[in-house]
């Protein structure tokens, strides 16, 4: 009875009046189509040029496939040691901040939160930080990865832990509370940094303006275990999601486990934004500009929301990250820096939006 109920409500739910189906339906095709492209252009756009067609003939060699297609060595090298890690990385840390986004404001109900907004970003850079001016090896190459996700993990979970109030959690509350632990983490982060030394300085330095200028194929296959089956798990919550946008006491009366739902994806999100900070620095507003372009094409449903919302996040920041190493050649500017102009002015005019239509989740 209760699944044929959650079932009939969670199709009413989505079939409001601004969901269309077939913008659903042709909207991840779309994006994955788009990415495709922002990935080949990205890799072979730079001072020295690569064609498409040499492109996808480089890659095919490398997969042991010949095309027959004529490219130089040094296209070879910069295209397989430094351009396509860097823009596998990024689609890899794109997906991770918009999915995470998604999910976060579906766990929260609040289309404000975003992995930097609710402090997921800051305690992640603070973990890294942190493991870089104390010397922290003892896991190895993941040491870095693993810090930065308990402190994600950490400032997430205290972010909720005091918006939560009475069996429900206050969206005010939360907002507030990611203001103060990003404050604390910022804090702690700057006495670290003042306790550097002139090299734990530079990787600081890193982590606090973001950049995928680090790229290489290690570091792709030390991210790829955190964000990739994380990103798969949180696709499983996406009826859980649906639901609890309803309210919380709906989705309990439907069957769904509220607390299980948001703490596993409050788990999941923080592993794939410690990962990405770990790996980037911090990036900020992917998680709140992706989703909610995604939101005003297909609706609520997030079923069509996570998904298209990581294809969209990977082709945003494959795309900022081109514009980051080539508007200011030979320089190169911080990712985080190029996100944050494209995502400020989304964040004022949303308030507006808000504020004039007097609208909520």
């Amino acid at each position: 009875m209760a699944v044929a109920e959650s079932s009939a409500l969670e199709r009413g739910l989505l079939s409001r009046p601004f969901r269309s189906g077939t913008a659903s339906r042709r909207l991840l095709p779309i994006l994955a189509l788009a990415l495709a492209a922002a990935a080949i252009f990205a890799t072979g756009y730079g001072a020295v040029s690569i064609s498409p067609s040499q492109v996808l003939g480089i890659i095919l060699a490398h997969l042991g496939l010949d095309t027959g297609i004529a490219y130089t060595d040094q296209q070879d090298a910069i295209l397989w040691a430094i351009r396509l890690p860097r823009v596998v990385l990024g689609c890899l840390v794109g997906a991770a901040l918009g999915i995470s986004g998604a999910a976060l404001q579906g766990v929260f109900r609040n289309p404000l939160a975003e992995p930097a907004l609710v402090g997921v970003a800051g305690g992640g850079s603070l973990g890294a930080v942190a493991a870089i001016v104390l010397g922290f090896t003892v896991l190895g190459r993941w040491s870095l990865p693993a810090a930065a996700f308990c402190g994600a993990f950490i400032a997430t979970l205290s972010v909720y832990a005091i918006a939560r109030t009475e069996h429900r959690t206050s969206i005010e509350t939360l907002i507030l509370m990611g203001i103060a632990v990003n404050a604390i983490t910022s804090a702690a982060t700057g006495y670290l940094t003042f306790q550097a030394d002139d090299a734990e300085l530079r990787s600081i330095i890193f982590w606090s303006l973001g950049s995928l200028g680090g790229s290489t194929w290690p570091v792709v296959q030390i991210v790829t275990p955190f964000i990739l089956p994380a990103a798969l798990l949180i696709l499983i919550w996406s009826r859980a999601l649906n639901l609890m946008v309803l309210g919380e006491s709906e989705a309990r009366h439907l069957g769904v486990n509220t607390e299980r739902v948001r703490l596993t994806l409050i788990g999941l999100t923080a592993l794939m934004t410690g990962a990405a900070v770990a790996v980037a620095g911090i990036i900020g507003f992917v998680g709140l500009v992706v989703p909610h372009l995604v939101r005003l094409v297909v609706g609520p449903d997030h079923r069509t929301l996570l998904p298209a919302s990581a294809l969209g996040g990977a082709t945003l920041l494959v795309l900022a990250d081109l514009a980051a190493r080539t508007l200011v050649v030979p320089a190169e500017l911080p990712l985080g820096v190029v996100t944050t102009m494209i995502g400020g002015p989304f964040f004022l005019w949303l308030l507006y939006r808000s504020k004039r239509t007097r609208i909520g989740w």
